[in-house]
C-alpha cells in the first residue's frame, strides 16, 4: 500500500464516521423524549431566580 491509497482509505473512513456522528446527534435533538430536557434548558436566561449578582444579599 502506497501512501496515496492510505490517504484516501483514511479520508474516506473519517467522512464515514463523522457523517456517522452527525445523523447521531440529529437524532438525538430530535428524538421526541428530549423535548422537555430542551424546552427547560432554553428557559433557563429567563428564569428571574438569578437576577442579584453574587455576593450582595
Amino acid at each position: 500500500m502506497d501512501y496515496q491509497s492510505a490517504t484516501v482509505i483514511s479520508q474516506i473512513i473519517a467522512l464515514v464516521l463523522f457523517v456517522g456522528l452527525f445523523a447521531t446527534i440529529i437524532v438525538y435533538v430530535f428524538w421526541p423524549g428530549n423535548k422537555k430536557k430542551f424546552d427547560e434548558a432554553a428557559q433557563v436566561p429567563l428564569d428571574d431566580k438569578d437576577d442579584e449578582p453574587e455576593g450582595k444579599a
